[in-house]
Order: C-alpha cells, then sequence, then structure tokens
C-alpha cells in the first residue's frame, strides 16, 4: 500500500482511516475488496458492459454518505444520474469507478487520503473523512 511513502501526518491519518474503515466493515457484517492503494470495494452487481478508464466521461447514480451513515450527496435523490469526466472527481473515484462495468452497481470505501484529505470541501463533509459511495454506472464514454 501507499502507506510507507506519506508524509507522517499521512501515515498516521492513513492508519486512523484503516482502522476505521476495518471497524465500519466488521460492525456491517460486510466483505470488500482492497486494491493495491488501498480502496475498499464491493461488487454488487457485476454489469456486462465497458469498464471506463482514467479520462472516460461517465453517468452513474450513486449516493456518498460518511461512515458513520450520514448522507451528504446523492443523484438518485435529485432524479438525475451525474454525468463527468473521470479527470475531474476525488482520485477514490479515478481509481474506484473503473472496477465497475457498464450496467454494474457496488459501493466505494475510500480513504481520506483520496477523498478530500485534510481538506473540508462542504460543512457536510468533515477534513479526513472517510467516504462511502453506492455506485450505479450506467454509460461510459
Amino acid at each position: 500500500m501507499l502507506f510507507a511513502a506519506c508524509g507522517n501526518d499521512d501515515a498516521n491519518q492513513a492508519a486512523t482511516d484503516e482502522q476505521l474503515i476495518q471497524e465500519y466493515l466488521s460492525d456491517n457484517n460486510l466483505t470488500a475488496q482492497i486494491t493495491d492503494e488501498g480502496i475498499y470495494y464491493i461488487i454488487e452487481s457485476e454489469g456486462s458492459g465497458t469498464q471506463a478508464e482514467f479520462g472516460n466521461t461517465v453517468t452513474v447514480h450513486y449516493e456518498g454518505f460518511l461512515l458513520d451513515g450520514t448522507k451528504f450527496d446523492s443523484s438518485i435523490d435529485r432524479g438525475v444520474p451525474s454525468t463527468f469526466s473521470l479527470n475531474n472527481v476525488i482520485a477514490g473515484w479515478q481509481l474506484g469507478i473503473p472496477l465497475f462495468k457498464e450496467g454494474g452497481r457496488g459501493t466505494l470505501i475510500i480513504p481520506s487520503i483520496y477523498a478530500y484529505g485534510n481538506s473540508s470541501p462542504s460543512p457536510d463533509i468533515p477534513r479526513n473523512s472517510v467516504l462511502l459511495f453506492n455506485i450505479e454506472l450506467i454509460d461510459v464514454q
């Protein structure tokens, strides 16, 4: 994993994130796979279409949560899927969305270093937050 290459503060935060993720998985009786970078994912439905790559434009339905269950964003609540380039999203999505095929659904659990790190993009997402996204990959362009 990337932890050894991080500065001391980053390494401490990475260890904290890892502990929080492990507790979340255990408390919710979930089994997840993990990427080399440390992003956890659960594939609920594999899908059968194209897999996204960095630079693609994707259309997704998603819900974003903090690990305490607080929802901070949802295309589902807005009733409209979101379309964006993978070049313009957090690193956790750049690394995580390509794990899904079109039509696939699942969950990404993203350590803070691959989300917003020690900054807070809004009052709804505190600094150093591990983020959880339920995702349905609708289209890859």
